[in-house]
């Protein structure tokens, strides 16, 4: 059981840098520093927000209307974060 929750834990750990993989890209679109013209960055792009997208609009709908901001990433960092912490704090009652 507990190699189980290890391999949980690491697909945690990939889902969480994609989140901030999708973000990072996000503010180098909006600053102009990447063009999403560029066939590499448009395919990255697409593919991210088809991956990401799913969960994010499940976060948006529970979520109230902010304006411009999007706190849909902020709330699924945070979500993933403390699933690990009760996933690492149990893992021993295994």
């Amino acid at each position: 059981m507990t190699s189980l929750l290890e391999i949980v834990l690491l697909v945690l750990d990939v889902i969480w840098f994609v989140i901030i993989a999708h973000i990072i890209i996000s503010w180098l679109v909006m600053f102009n520093v990447l063009n999403l013209r560029q066939p590499l960055v448009g395919q990255i792009w697409d593919g991210l927000n088809r991956v990401l997208e799913p969960a994010y609009s499940r976060i948006r709908s529970v979520l109230p209307a902010t304006g411009g901001i999007d706190f849909a990433p902020l709330v699924a960092l945070i979500a993933i974060y403390a699933l690990r912490i009760v996933i690492r704090n149990n893992l021993y009652g295994f």
